[in-house]
């Protein structure tokens, strides 16, 4: 980033005003890192050591669990680490990794959400081609590309967002580094790149949304026409918690990005952000392993293992 004379070697993170509201704060995001880190870990390990976990949804499951490993431990440490002894700053080396890790993570979790909606939808509409649609093959060219254009968006947005100068402070109004933030202090001539970025993002979201709604409608009218009581469970079943992560981080993103300026406060925007990039993370590995019997069965039986080994 180009800096002038003027301005700090260091950004300036959001952090409460009162040593109460630091703890508090403290506690808080260590209470939702723990249950990240234990949710998704043991997701990750049922996988790896349940054979019959290894299918199509299982595989993309377990990449959208170490995707929200790295989420997490992208934004709280350095939040915690904050909180904790009372400091603010943030060095421009350290805010622009951040920036990309943040931006990559959160470009794979969307390509995952939209790849398991595609499995989603090819296992209730084309349940006969499933293992030809959705092949090993198949599944790690597809988890390969959302890992590969995540990078280079990632990329693309952190190489041109820091070599903006800014212009205009170094106090960021939020608990870790991020675009629309880092993009209010840069100078007005300086941004049509950056908006060319967000215009291509927000048309690559439109046709992720896109699809997911087109999908999700096949679904519903292939579920409705089945039969059976049992059937009818078993694929809201599958459904329902894909639905319930992709809403909660969806409708959170998008509220906190395109709200009206007039409501727009530090306050709102610190606990907007909270919710589509801390509290998913831990949430995640909750909403499948209550909803999802199989997932339930091996973490059951790993369990029972690792106490009857002790």
């Amino acid at each position: 980033m180009s800096n002038s004379s003027s301005i700090s070697p260091f950004l300036l993170l959001a952090l409460a005003d009162t040593r109460q509201l630091q703890l508090l704060h403290f506690c808080l995001f260590l209470g939702i890192s723990l249950a990240a880190l234990l949710g998704n870990g043991l997701i990750i390990s049922a996988g790896a050591c349940g054979q019959h976990l290894h299918s199509p949804m299982f595989f993309f499951l377990l990449s959208l669990a170490l995707t929200d490993l790295g989420s997490i431990c992208t934004t709280v440490p350095k939040a915690m680490h904050n909180s904790l002894w009372g400091t603010r700053h943030i060095s421009y080396s350290a805010c622009a990794a951040q920036v990309f890790l943040f931006v990559f993570f959160m470009g794979v979790e969307v390509s995952l959400l939209t790849i398991m909606c595609y499995d989603r939808y090819v296992s209730i509409c084309k349940a006969l081609h499933y293992g030809t649609l959705l092949g090993s093959r198949a599944c790690a060219h597809m988890a390969a590309a959302a890992w590969a254009s995540a990078f280079l968006y990632a990329l693309m947005h952190t190489a041109n967002t820091f070599s903006l100068p800014l212009g205009q402070g170094n106090a960021l109004g939020q608990f870790f580094c991020e675009i629309p933030h880092i993009f209010k202090l840069s100078c007005s001539k300086s941004r049509l790149r950056e908006l060319g970025l967000i215009a291509v993002s927000a048309c690559l979201l439109f046709g992720c949304f896109v699809f997911i709604v087109f999908s999700y409608v096949q679904i519903f009218r292939a579920v409705l026409r089945i039969p059976s009581e049992q059937g009818w469970h078993k694929a809201f079943s599958t459904c329902l918690p894909h639905l319930a992560v992709l809403s909660l981080f969806l409708s959170s993103a998008m509220f906190a990005h395109l709200k009206p300026p007039s409501i727009s406060s530090p306050s709102l925007d610190v606990a907007l952000s909270v919710l589509y990039s801390v509290v998913p993370p831990a949430l995640n590995p909750l909403i499948y392993s209550l909803r999802n019997q199989e997932l339930r069965d091996a973490l059951r039986k790993m369990m029972t293992g690792f106490f009857q080994q002790q």
